[in-house]
């Protein structure tokens, strides 16, 4: 008898976890042994049960995903946390990933596609979205892009990678909104990305951002 990937679901949407918890105990070899409706619910019952993966939602009441996966991982290093949300232009998403999770997912992805997520991450391997991968990987290969800003626009990058907005880092600055939003739209440029989540990515991979600041 195939021995069952035992997970948790994360999630603060009751029909969500309904639906998924229902798809996924039909599978052969994946049994869901537990739910949690926020953040800090999970980690509690992640450090209680010890899945073999947590299913984690980003945008959730009391602690959101990354804080979840960093508790948990300081807790329990060996956790393997699979990301499943509806944000692929959320900030949140690299910063799950630096914090120590296997992967993501997008809820709007293929039943096979999570599936398949789900045992790559149970084995221990990364679970990433075709096209997030595929971004991360163009840049990956083009470390040059970088070498353009100007020292504003990389302490601008620095506070986005932080998840600040626009107005917090204008005040962090001391300069204008307006000024904030031409160094972002400079960034983007420069960097060849289409959003603030994709920089924040690029900030990451690239260690423009100081360790204080990961």
């Amino acid at each position: 008898m195939t021995q069952k990937t035992k997970i948790i679901l994360v999630d603060d949407h009751e029909m969500v976890r309904m639906g998924l918890k229902s798809f996924f105990n039909m599978q052969p070899d994946i049994e869901v042994v537990g739910e949690a409706d926020n953040g800090r619910q999970g980690v509690n019952l992640a450090l209680e049960l010890r899945p073999d993966v947590v299913v984690m939602d980003l945008v959730m009441p009391e602690m959101d995903g990354v804080e979840a996966t960093l508790a948990i991982l300081r807790e329990w290093k060996q956790a393997k946390i699979l990301v499943l949300t509806s944000y692929l232009d959320n900030e949140k998403i690299y910063p799950v990933i630096e914090a120590g999770a296997k992967g993501y997912m997008l809820k709007t992805s293929s039943a096979a596609e999570i599936l398949n997520s789900i045992r790559k991450v149970a084995k221990g391997e990364l679970a990433i979205e075709t096209e997030v991968d595929q971004k991360i990987q163009y840049h990956n290969q083009h470390p040059e892009l970088h070498d353009e800003l100007t020292a504003r626009e990389r302490d601008v990058l620095r506070l986005l990678a932080k998840g600040y907005d626009n107005q917090t880092i204008a005040d962090e600055l001391f300069i204008s909104l307006k000024t904030v939003k031409t160094h972002v739209s400079n960034i983007l440029a420069k960097l060849n990305v289409e959003d603030r989540t994709q920089a924040v990515v690029y900030a990451f991979r690239h260690s423009l951002v100081p360790q204080e600041d990961e």
